[in-house]
């Protein structure tokens, strides 16, 4: 139903952002329209049974309507054109959609998890019937096209609301499979198991919410970007001629489809200047045009002809290396003087590092002594790894 109508109303020759945005509202209004439906059908049968698992369901499904709400308003926000005040855009507020949702997710599954021990405290007697088993056969299967279809368009627009959504549909799923195996066990057994099975529900729920909230958070305090977009970059800028080599590189995550990304570009110090300038134009270009991404590219000049100075700089390489290989050197210049010579470099340094910044400093400039002699000084810089 979701492709049919995408097909119809989704238009897919149209921007990036503007197709994210008709997905997101069409996915809303349909979650709001069958979730509205599945409320209806689970308060009648949960009013029928006089169970508390049924009719705490029913509740969690309207919430499911008032969540598919919040991600419409998301999307339509989202999509607003950048202004004075938020000058990159709202791209954010989707995070902030699906973080509403994931909030909504928790609450409701303390409401059922309350509802469920007063339920086990105070136990009565569930009434089955065909009606109630059809309406919650029918959720079941609901709920699952519900999952599968958010997840499918949540991974084609890298969305991470509609992620969420998947998630809580599914987390539906199982509470209702859940709550009709207390239904039947109640039935034909007449053990009272409809709290403990609420409680079974809430307690899966909670998951999901905790679960649905990291991812929305994640974005949000601003987290590494994805590996292979960074090889997608590094292969972009290195393919030119003329650049040596890229270091710094950062990628601001200002929503889904709206990332800037800085770096600097080594480039030799003896080449023209203002062939160097148009080539880091180009790349700049190049990205925005490849990747959909502003970029804005440092040039750091570096001496290739000097013999010298490549040989101190592949000894301080090799030190660095030999300390642990995930560490990486940039920025390399010589500054010799009458008496003493330094080497001034930055060194790239992962958060979860085992020397704290100054071992590590002290542990090169002793090393440094003892391959190249006592009249070398190291001037170093730490520098953190904003990818992964």
């Amino acid at each position: 139903m979701v492709a049919l109508l995408a097909k119809i109303f989704i238009k897919e020759k149209d921007d990036k952002v503007k197709i994210r945005q008709s997905y997101g509202v069409l996915c809303g209004v349909v979650g709001i329209l069958l979730n509205i439906l599945l409320f209806l059908g689970k308060f009648l049968a949960g009013t029928i049974s006089n169970s508390i698992a049924i009719t705490a369901d029913a509740f969690n499904n309207l919430s499911d309507a008032g969540s598919s709400f919040v991600t419409l308003v998301g999307f339509k926000l989202a999509g607003a054109k950048p202004d004075p005040e938020h000058p990159f855009g709202h791209g954010r507020m989707e995070y902030v959609s699906a973080l509403v949702v994931s909030a909504a997710i928790l609450l409701m599954a303390y409401e059922l998890i309350r509802d469920s021990i007063n339920k086990i405290l105070h136990p009565e007697d569930t009434e089955f019937s065909a009606l109630v088993l059809v309406i919650l056969l029918v959720s079941i299967m609901v709920k699952l096209y519900m999952a599968y279809y958010n997840r499918n368009i949540g991974q084609k627009i890298d969305s991470a609301a509609m992620k969420a959504t998947a998630m809580d549909s599914l987390s539906d799923t199982c509470a209702t499979a859940v709550v009709l195996i207390a239904t039947l066990v109640g039935h034909y057994t007449g053990l009272h198991i409809d709290g403990w099975c609420g409680a079974l529900v809430g307690l899966f729920i909670l998951y999901a919410g905790f679960n649905a909230a990291k991812e929305t958070l994640d974005p949000l305090l601003g987290q590494p970007p994805e590996d292979e977009f960074v090889e997608e970059i590094q292969q972009i800028v290195m393919a030119h001629e003329g650049i040596c080599g890229i270091h710094d590189l950062i990628v601001h995550d200002y929503g889904p489809g709206r990332q800037m990304i800085s770096l600097h570009a080594e480039v030799s110090a003896e080449g023209d200047i203002s062939e160097i300038h148009d080539l880091i134009d180009n790349i700049e270009n190049e990205l925005r045009m490849r990747l959909g991404c502003e970029a804005t590219i440092h040039m750091d000049p570096i001496i290739t002809t000097d013999e010298h100075i490549r040989e101190l700089k592949e000894t301080v390489v090799s030190i660095v290396k030999e300390i642990d290989e995930i560490l990486s050197m940039h920025d390399f210049r010589v500054v010799s003087g009458p008496t003493h010579t330094n080497l001034i470099f930055d060194v790239i340094v992962p958060f979860k590092f085992h020397m704290t910044d100054d071992t590590l400093m002290s542990t090169i400039q002793t090393m440094v002594k003892e391959r190249l002699g006592s009249n070398y000084y190291v001037v170093m810089k730490i520098d953190k790894s904003y990818v992964k």
